[in-house]
């Protein structure tokens, strides 16, 4: 059994206690109440005044470092991601192997402008609702976690709630899979979801695939505003950044860091 495998059992056996709790009914109920969802497609496309846009993460462990930070109040880091310049925030709301729920998106909810990113591993439709009923403007569907046609029906049910698929792949066959089922955000991981082996070559490797029009997002292995820089010249749209941030000292400074670097003037010239 490989780690995203054993990842899904698990989200498996979460939701299932949560559809026990809540039925879909209510929770379109709720989901219907909810204020319109962000224009995520909008917040993540570049223009002439930022070459690559950040998105950042609210991540509080992972399989394969375990323990990153103790985030007691997520919506104050995500304040602070968004008033260092973050165009999305991503909140980890798989709460086994990332320590995140669904309380996290709420308060996140709360307290920014920016769209949100509900980042879990989706394998039913109960969990769209659920995303757009706790506020989420874009939702990560995996590739590697979905049949082609569950896939497409979901970009499509994402869609329907006015929402953004955020459709993340990890090799060259994977996007033109995300392609072929209408995405119009793509993500590149850098990190092998079955070995966790991080790889960042893998960018470069699958970028050509991705039609322009395309957002193209730069997933994993950031470590400095050198490797935004990097990932941006390579022809990313945005970089998605988590443990750089969260395992910071003053996450205020990083996050504005990479911010500075995205609107670097080798870049923004390259966009012209």
């Amino acid at each position: 059994m490989t780690v995203l495998d054993e990842i899904i059992v698990g989200v498996r056996i979460d939701l299932a206690d949560r559809e026990a709790r809540i039925p879909l009914d209510k929770l379109k109920e709720r989901a219907m109440k909810t204020p319109p969802a962000l224009n995520g497609y909008r917040a993540l496309k570049t223009d002439d005044h930022r070459a690559v846009r950040i998105i950042s993460e609210i991540k509080r462990k992972s399989p394969s470092k375990g323990h990153l930070a103790d985030i007691v109040n997520p919506e104050v880091l995500a304040k602070t991601y968004e008033d260092g310049g973050a165009a999305a925030i991503s909140v980890l709301t798989e709460q086994r192997k990332f320590g995140g729920s669904l309380a996290d998106l709420d308060v996140v909810r709360r307290k920014v402008d920016v769209p949100i990113l509900r980042k879990d591993f989706i394998v039913s439709p109960y969990q769209i609702w659920e995303a757009r009923a706790h506020g989420a403007d874009i939702v990560l569907l995996i590739v590697a976690a979905l049949e082609q046609t569950v896939l497409e029906s979901f970009v499509e049910r994402v869609k329907s709630l006015g929402m953004t698929a955020l459709v993340e792949t990890h090799n060259r066959e994977e996007a033109v899979r995300a392609v072929d089922a209408g995405a119009s955000v793509i993500g590149v991981n850098a990190r092998n979801l079955k070995t966790l082996e991080v790889d960042l070559d893998t960018f470069d490797s699958v970028v050509d695939v991705l039609p322009r029009e395309i957002v193209r997002v730069a997933e994993s292995g950031v470590r400095s505003p050198q490797d935004v820089l990097n990932y941006a010249r390579s022809g990313a749209d945005a970089v998605l950044v988590g443990e750089a941030l969260v395992t910071d000292g003053n996450p205020g400074q990083a996050i504005r860091d990479m911010v500075a670097i995205g609107e670097h003037p080798s870049l923004t010239a390259m966009q012209r």
